[in-house]
């Protein structure tokens, strides 16, 4: 297949649309079911380079939970606490490391995840398959999928599920074109490999980098490849915790990330851990609920009677008195940015929420203010000299 028909480009009004191969080669992509559109396309090629390319640095299984070409979540296959198995709601499932890495990108930031385009570095097995059937998903793209997994998932929004197979062998050409305005864009591909070695100039005291900090900065660098610029990524224990793209400033996606990651250590809390939900909740509106919950609006709700449709009974709030104790239990966070810092007020909100290991390209005629802050709070931070802007 050279080329396939779409229903229409970003919006109804845009037709035709098609994507297609120049001159006479095949789509290295097969369409096992559904009908995915135009941005779903986007969000499956994007995503699909991300995970192959945590797969090969890493040499875990790896996925990631796209929205609206930038991911929400990017995750390696590695074994869940008991805390995090109650938190992104798999405690019932059997769990392999391929579900594994679905579960933490889909937990990282379970609002932006709600209606997801998913990407898997291997083959979609059962236990991945049974997970992502219960959660609310537009498509998927894998190198393939299990006999009964591909049942599963055909399951999926009344038989409409979107599923992509790709050939993993499939090379781009190394020249890459884009049309704006009736203007043809050209530019080499950005094949910058990213890996443990992209952490050797560290500039600051702190020349001390644990294993899970180096392998949690690689997962923020290559997942800040394929996110929208400005951005900036907060990564612990094998998966992102926070991402904040397509911000005009960098200070706002550092807030942006930020203020996501200190939910994700909130919704481990004991009191959200207890939350008492009524049965027939959805999961949606759980995971909203919780949102409420963990912020400073709770207090000012829960006296409108909408935690009666919600919780089984009245949940005492989480001051945020409790909410900054919590957050400052936690650390040994790695952050990650697609261009330099050019003021020293990134790295005092990066360290607000467990940050003790950055990467950035450097370059700015600020960088001696930037290492001064670290070296005032012990951070180790690397300089890659690379830039990583992604459009």
């Amino acid at each position: 297949m050279k080329e396939l028909e779409l229903k229409y480009g970003c919006n109804p009004n845009q037709k035709p649309s098609k994507i297609f191969m120049q001159g006479e080669k095949e789509l290295p992509i097969t369409v096992l079911n559904g009908k995915p559109g135009y941005i779903n396309f986007l969000d499956a090629f994007n995503s699909w380079q991300l995970v192959k390319e945590l797969k090969a640095a890493l040499g875990l299984p790896a996925a990631a939970s796209f929205k609206h070409v930038s991911p929400a979540g990017a995750a390696v296959g590695l074994p869940l606490s008991d805390t995090l198995k109650k938190i992104y709601w798999v405690e019932d499932l059997e769990l392999s490391p391929l579900a594994c890495a679905y579960a933490r990108a889909r937990g990282a930031d379970r609002m932006s995840s709600f209606g997801d385009w998913i990407a898997l570095s291997d083959v979609c097995d059962v236990p991945t398959a049974k997970l992502i059937a219960r959660e609310v998903s537009d498509g998927i793209i894998a190198p393939g999928y299990e006999a009964e997994a591909l049942e599963i998932l055909k399951g999926k929004r009344k038989g409409g599920y979107n599923i992509v197979q790709i050939d993993a062998d499939y090379i781009p050409a190394p020249v890459e074109h884009k049309d704006v305005f009736g203007i043809t864009f050209e530019q080499g591909r950005n094949e910058l490999k990213i890996d443990e070695s992209s952490l050797q100039n560290l500039v600051t005291e702190n020349k001390t980098l644990s294993d899970d900090a180096k392998r949690d900065l690689v997962i923020a660098l290559i997942t800040l490849k394929y996110t929208q610029s400005n951005s900036v990524c907060y990564a612990k224990d094998g998966q992102t915790i926070g991402v904040g793209a397509g911000q005009q400033s960098r200070i706002h996606c550092t807030r942006l990330a930020g203020n996501k990651a200190d939910i994700w250590h909130l919704r481990q809390h004991p009191k959200v851990l207890a939350l008492d939900f009524i049965d027939t909740i959805a999961r949606p509106n759980r995971d909203n609920a919780i949102d409420v919950y963990i912020s400073d609006e709770y207090e000012d709700v829960i006296g409108d009677g909408i935690w009666q449709n919600t919780f089984k009974t009245r949940p005492e709030p989480l001051t945020r008195e409790e909410k900054k104790a919590w957050l400052r239990q936690f650390n040994d966070v790695s952050l990650g940015s697609d261009a330099f810092f050019p003021f020293d007020d990134n790295i005092e909100r990066a360290r607000r929420s467990g940050v003790s290991a950055i990467v950035q390209p450097g370059g700015s005629i600020r960088d001696d203010i930037v290492i001064d802050c670290c070296n005032k709070h012990g951070i180790a931070m690397a300089f890659t000299g690379i830039r990583l802007f992604h459009h």
